[in-house]
């Protein structure tokens, strides 16, 4: 018993002298100032101003005003906003917007039209224009998601580190609809590694050759019926007008197979012309070609459609249109309305991107908001480094295109502009998640070096890389250090916004603790201005707290009742209680 002792419950102070700042489990070994982190609003709410007024008491320097649904952004009176304008103004701090969730591509659950994809890009001009409210005189980074509603392939990192599609989406250009189609290997001769492109290109194949047969099949029907019945419908029809004179059973049928046989005609040619515009449409050159010259050869059969009012010889009309038709549809390669879901979203996702910056360089000139793409969840569309480094290049890219041939900026200028306007917004907690794909931490940071010299903006949170969950840094797996380390000087000067949502639902005793100082212990933020300690890190040592840094997990009345801490000492050894009475070491009898 002599020798026995407890050691290691209280680790002691660390040295704020300590140039690695190596201390605390919840340290990340990346430091920051706290003058460049800031909060989020509670994205539920559209009280802007009390939001605001709440963050600036825990000291962060950056607001965002965070909206998700659009109609909480609507709820938001235009007076707020210049409130807000005004109280960033007095307080010395910096504001940004996250704007609603829009589906920039124009995608919705039912599928794409283009009248969803220009409704996207009105609610994305009234973010920008929005945005503008909050800060006039600067460019305020405005973060949009790069996608909503758009699913991902089903894709996995195998052991070998290679990228596995097992699933992937289309969608049918024509009508907008959306499927899936699982990518399998194939063993019917030589075999073949799943291939996107080549299962499209079969799909594509097999259904125009499905209405190619369609087409010949019906013409073949409707002409064979009017040929064998076309003189006996004749003579059934004058009969028909004599009175008195009933048609004969073969009569009857005769008549019936010529009806028959004009109804075939009609769908033919109604086919035929859906046939054509879904070439010509989505064709390549040499159809369209091909095309051109079947419209030239029959010119004059249309004028004499046109005229025709007897049924018999429109008919006969429709049937020469389909003959030459027939002769050039067969001959056409398949046109591409199917497409790779991905593909056909990004060059929508481009155009909405570009027109939005545009728009807000036309309107406020100089002063124009940021447009900061973000990274969505893994899993969902253009989630990963590569996707968001093409669409950010590519939406440049549109942007200076468009400005040049609208003669607003020459080629420099709208390249210089695009540069300035068009970036990323880096969600590192949603990088993360591509954790439960297959990625380690050392992808996730390659990830990040893909669009380090596009980054405007930061979200911080931190998961375990399986839920979009938003802790504190250093809470959990996400590496930080090297993400920042990666993100270099475009990550030190990018204004990163805390996004911890999971520790305001779950740890922040409705509110009263605020995710800041865990995130300012996470990130080695020093305590004062200066760069030197102590810094927030070593606070919880200092404090002697029992688990300091995560919350009150023993409640005050625990210490008051049993006597376990200094509250109950009397003022005069610098406790709380008048006079010396009621604790354990006053020297008086327990009460």
């Amino acid at each position: 018993m002599a020798d026995y002792s407890i050691n290691g419950i209280y680790q002691g102070g660390y040295s704020s002298l300590d140039p690695n700042k190596s201390y605390g489990s919840v340290f990340t070994g990346y430091g920051v100032g706290a003058g460049s982190l800031g909060l989020t609003t509670d994205f539920r709410s559209a009280n802007v101003l009390k939001e605001v007024s709440g963050k600036l008491s825990s000291g962060a320097k950056q607001i965002e005003i965070s909206i998700v649904q659009p109609e909480v952004f609507d709820s938001i009176p235009k007076q707020h906003l210049q409130e807000v304008r005004r109280l960033a103004i007095l307080t010395g701090i910096d504001v940004s917007l996250h704007s609603p969730l829009i589906e920039a591509s124009g995608l919705t659950k039912e599928g794409f039209t283009e009248t969803s994809k220009l409704e996207a890009e009105k609610a994305m001009f009234n973010s920008v224009e929005r945005a503008h409210e909050l800060n006039p005189n600067g460019n305020i980074p405005v973060t949009f998601h790069s996608s909503v509603n758009m699913p991902d392939s089903e894709f996995i990192k195998n052991k070998d580190g290679k990228i596995e599609v097992k699933e992937a989406f289309v969608i049918d250009t024509e009508k907008g609809g959306i499927g899936r189609i699982p990518l399998k290997e194939r063993y019917f001769g030589d075999k073949k590694a799943p291939d996107l492109h080549t299962e499209i290109k079969e799909i594509n194949e097999d259904r125009w050759g499905q209405k190619i047969n369609n087409l010949n099949y019906y013409a073949k029907l409707g002409i064979e019926s009017l040929e064998s019945s076309k003189e006996s419908n004749k003579w059934a029809n004058i009969k028909e007008k004599k009175e008195g004179m009933n048609l004969e059973p073969l009569e009857k049928r005769n008549k019936f197979e010529y009806e028959r046989g004009m109804n075939f005609i009609n769908e033919s040619y109604r086919e035929l012309k859906g046939l054509f515009e879904s070439s010509y449409k989505y064709g390549n050159k040499d159809d369209k070609t091909m095309l051109d010259e079947l419209n030239k050869k029959i010119q004059k059969d249309f004028a004499e459609l046109e005229k025709e009012k007897e049924e018999e010889k429109r008919v006969e009309i429709m049937r020469r249109v389909i003959d030459n038709g027939l002769k050039t549809i067969n001959q056409v390669s398949a046109p591409e309305i199917y497409k790779p879901l991905n593909e056909y979203a990004m060059e929508k996702t481009v155009d909405s991107f570009s027109n939005t910056a545009l728009h807000g360089y036309k309107k406020f000139k100089e002063t124009a908001p940021i447009i900061s793409i973000e990274n969505p969840p893994a899993g969902m569309g253009f989630s990963t480094g590569d996707d968001l480094r093409k669409l950010v290049e590519d939406s440049r890219n549109k942007f200076v295109e468009k400005a040049v041939q609208q003669g607003i900026l020459s080629e420099s200028q709208a390249r210089k502009q695009a540069e300035k306007l068009i970036g990323v917004t880096w969600d590192v907690g949603h990088i993360n998640m591509l954790r439960k794909k297959g990625w380690s931490g050392e992808d996730i940071v390659k990830e990040t070096e893909k669009v380090a010299k596009l980054v405007k903006h930061i979200h911080l949170s931190d998961n375990f890389g399986l839920e979009h969950t938003e802790l504190p840094m250093g809470m959990g797996n996400v590496p930080i250090k090297e993400i920042m380390e990666k993100l270099g000087k475009e990550g030190f000067e990018a204004k990163k916004i805390i996004e911890a949502g999971n520790w305001w639902q779950h740890f922040s005793e409705q509110g009263k603790i605020s995710p800041f100082q865990a995130s300012l212990e996470g990130l080695g933020s020093p305590i004062y201005s200066g760069v030197s300690g102590p810094y927030w890190a070593q606070a919880s040592a200092f404090s002697e707290g029992y688990s300091g840094g995560f919350g009150m997990m023993l409640p005050q009345v625990n210490y008051q009742t049993f006597g376990a801490g200094f509250s109950r000492l009397p003022t005069e050894l610098g406790g709380q209680m008048p006079g010396a009475q009621g604790s354990r070491v006053s020297g008086n009898p327990m009460e």
